[in-house]
């Protein structure tokens, strides 16, 4: 199977005027995407996410590595015509109807006006905006806009789905139809390419994730393997009786440590080969177990620890 993205030693580098030093924004990243698959592209300001979609965009070229599309490079035409793409802040000429700027970027497509029309109508009312499709795009609010957006990309019914923060600017109510609506078209088959910084999303959405930072790789795969990276600790959710006093670990085995969920219940997270005694000890100092097993990260705590890692071993090389 012909992979959706294939980015293979993908490095690019800018030479900002005024400024004798080049920057690196992205440096040797490598990753495939699965057709049918929903792909989160994650990490923080100034990671490299934008520069890498422009690439895979064809809005500017690599200055190392290999880059396909869809089986083609990004720059052909035949390419774009089966790509979608919703920019990190989409720019549009605010004195048009959503209705008359779907029509001019239908028209790109080589669209006849019957498939036009139809088109624009489905979209506007899959993104929620067929009541505003007579108000010029001024009036609009950020998240409106953003929906507009949407509607662009999907236009030319895509095989393939880039969004830039899709999500930004949407309400809670905005931010789960968009949410379902990237749900449903993974199950009509499309693949989705998207950035974010709402990590809850990409928990629900995302098949697997690469994480950036700096410009390089820290980490790539399947979301459950990811967040599983605390697998070599165990974790006991413990209860005291009542005006009891949370568990005191400092002479247990090392890497103990205790976390409050609320004044009465506390985890309590170890190594794995300590897990045992650690158990019975909580036991035998009259704590009610009342869960246990392995332990499991969240997706905001693994990008915080390969950043960390990651800006402690800059450190160290100073």
């Amino acid at each position: 199977m012909t992979p959706a993205i294939a980015v293979e030693g993908l490095s690019k580098t800018f030479r900002p005027p005024f400024r004798l030093k080049k920057v690196r924004a992205v440096r040797s990243v490598s990753f495939t995407v699965t057709p049918g698959e929903v792909f989160g592209f994650l990490g923080p300001n100034g990671a490299g996410k934008t520069t890498t979609i422009k690439v895979l965009t064809g809005l500017i070229r690599p200055t190392a590595g290999r880059v396909a599309v869809l089986g083609g490079p990004p720059t052909s035409i035949e390419v774009k015509a089966r790509v979608g793409f919703l920019p990190e802040q989409p720019y549009f000429y605010d004195y048009l109807k959503p209705t008359e700027l779907l029509d001019i970027f239908g028209r790109l497509f080589g669209m006849d006006r019957s498939t036009r029309h139809r088109r624009i109508h489905e979209l506007l009312d899959l993104v929620g905006l067929a009541h505003a499709k007579d108000r010029t795009l001024r009036k609009f609010s950020k998240g409106m806009l953003q929906r507009v957006g949407l509607a662009q990309a999907l236009l030319n019914d895509p095989d393939l789905l880039i969004l830039d923060e899709p999500l930004s600017g949407l309400d809670p109510i905005g931010r789960k139809e968009v949410a379902d609506l990237i749900a449903s078209l993974k199950a009509g088959g499309k693949t989705i390419f998207f950035s974010s910084h709402i990590l809850a999303d990409i928990e629900r959405l995302c098949d697997r994730v690469v994480i950036l930072d700096r410009g390089e790789m820290k980490a790539e795969g399947r979301l459950d393997d990811l967040l599983a990276g605390g697998r070599w600790e165990k974790e006991a959710v413990v209860r005291a009786r009542p005006g009891g006093a949370p568990p005191r670990v400092e002479t247990w085995p090392e890497g103990t440590r205790v976390e409050e969920i609320d004044p009465a219940t506390w985890r309590v997270v170890t190594p794995g080969e300590a897990f045992g005694p650690v158990l019975q000890r909580l036991v035998e100092a009259g704590f009610e177990v009342v869960g246990a097993g392995d332990r499991r990260l969240s997706l905001e705590a693994l990008i915080m620890g390969l950043t960390r890692e990651a800006s402690g071993a800059r450190e160290v090389a100073r």
